[in-house]
């Protein structure tokens, strides 16, 4: 079959693209930036790659109008606060438009467990889009998940960042709330397993894993697992707003998607729909074991995707080649260079900068900058990076985005998405000369801007001074051969 894989890039997608490759079937990943498209490039030359953005277009291009089935896998909660639903709501609006000019036959949509009358604003937007889609002019599966747990999920790295960092944890009533998380294994079989299959044509499905357990249940049992001691205490007065705050400050989420995750938590979605558990055959993974099999892929480095290289800014939505080109006319700047005598062995320490690995100098400096860009409602450093050494353009490192990681042209890119006034680029190139270049650009907005720029000059002439000397010379962070530019 011929198949459209909307949401490509996402944390869904990119677990699906493998498994439909594997299957055999002839796909078009439809992204807003195929520059930022991260897949691996022996997928890359297997799929065809169109530029769609579903918040404006509506008409089909070529590619895409001999298609025989459709995933719809766009949501936007993560972007904004105020508006995300009507962004899902436009998007799902258009892509009926667009499909009304293809022959789609089939439409797959992954949404979230309604069965409450008071629903968060997250889940209310999932149904609104459900509505639209069934509007469409071709058959609906939906898909209604609770919790998904596997490496790079959202809600696992959440606890992951819950139960490592607090051996205590005074939590607010929704600790107490139940829910049915499933395994991404098992969520990607569901997908998969849907295609073509006419008994599940305009039906929608809840799906849920074997166990259901209170969000305190979750936690113990991921303490258990990881061999961790861990106390909860509830108590009845943490407001939504202060339990915002509680997640935003412990995990790595945004302020904005921890309003939309504690908005979710005081809902209970769990289900007892089994039918196309009977209908497609599939063996529920045990929360536990769903657990093991994410850390499996941790510890094996192939975490293929993560909730945490979404777009946190509009900015990004089409133009992410845009900041490629560092303005050179009213900017600060520091430029350092060094002249290097193993271009692999620097391109590799290049590769591996920021999560674990650290900023090779200065790393408490970092730190307490990432923990005064959360204090003003910035990304810190807690989103890490999913790859330990693997670099794609539009994934999150740390506070920043990565713009351009081209290993050929020996040359990382980063785009700042701390708060700061002004906008900020990072960049690492090794010419054609052996001389490594490290480049710090920022473009002030307004006399704040600069004030910042100057204020900031001190602590900036030592870390990138001692960061390009350990990415040039190692972690002694000397010049052997005396060699510099």
């Amino acid at each position: 079959m011929r198949i459209l894989l909307t949401g490509a890039n996402g944390y869904i997608g990119m677990r699906l693209l493998p498994q439909l490759l594997e299957q055999g079937h002839d796909v078009v990943c439809a992204v807003r930036n195929k520059h930022r498209f991260t897949s691996n490039e022996e997928l890359r030359e297997k799929v065809e790659i169109v530029e769609i953005d579903y918040l404006e277009d509506t008409k089909a291009p070529e590619a895409i109008k001999n298609i025989d089935a459709a995933y719809y896998l766009i949501h936007s909660m993560t972007g904004s606060t105020e508006d995300f639903d009507k962004q899902e709501a436009q998007a799902a609006t258009n892509f009926n438009t667009m499909m009304a000019e293809t022959s789609v036959e089939q439409v797959i949509y992954l949404s979230g467990i309604i069965n409450e009358e008071e629903l968060s604003k997250h889940l209310k937007s999932r149904k609104a889009v459900e509505e639209i889609l069934y509007k469409g002019e071709f058959n609906v599966t939906v898909l209604r998940a609770a919790i998904i747990v596997g490496s790079g999920s959202s809600s696992f790295e959440i606890i992951r960042d819950l139960c490592e960092k607090l051996p205590v944890m005074v939590t607010p009533k929704w600790v107490d709330t139940r829910i049915q998380p499933i395994a991404i294994r098992n969520v990607i079989q569901y997908l998969i397993r849907v295609i073509g299959c006419e008994d599940c044509y305009n039906e929608s499905y809840d799906i849920g894993g074997p166990d259901i357990l209170t969000y305190k249940e979750m936690m113990l049992q991921y303490a258990e697992v990881r061999k961790l001691k861990l106390w909860i205490l509830r108590v009845p007065i943490m407001s939504p707003k202060l339990s915002s705050y509680w997640l935003y400050f412990v995990t790595s989420t945004s302020y904005k998607l921890a309003q939309n995750l504690v908005d979710s938590m005081s809902v209970e979605v769990i289900t007892k729909d089994t039918r196309l558990q009977e209908l497609l055959n599939v063996d529920l993974i045990p929360y536990k074991e769903a657990i093991r099999m994410a850390f499996y892929k941790i510890e094996q480095n192939e975490v293929i995707s993560s909730w945490k290289d979404s777009m946190s800014s509009g900015r990004f939505r089409r133009e992410l080649n845009k900041y490629i080109q560092i303005p050179k006319y009213g900017c600060m700047q520091d430029k350092k260079c060094k002249e290097i005598s193993d271009t692999e062995e620097v391109l590799e320490r290049v590769w591996a900068i920021g999560g674990l690995t650290g900023w090779y100098y200065g790393n408490w400096l970092w730190k307490i900058r990432g923990y005064l860009d959360k204090l003003a409602g910035g990304v810190g450093l807690r989103r890490g990076r999913t790859h330990a050494t693997k670099l794609h353009a539009g994934d999150s490192l740390d506070f920043w985005r990565v713009l351009l990681a081209d290993k050929e042209e020996k040359r990382l890119l980063l785009f700042a998405e701390m708060k700061v006034p002004g906008e900020a680029w990072l960049e690492f190139k090794i010419d054609e000369n052996n001389v490594l270049h490290q480049n710090a650009t920022f473009r002030p907005k307004g006399l704040l801007g600069r004030a910042y720029w100057y204020a900031m000059y001190p602590f900036h002439f030592f870390i990138f001074e001692g960061m390009i000397n350990k990415i040039a010379y190692g972690p002694s962070g000397k010049n052997l051969k005396g060699s510099s530019v």
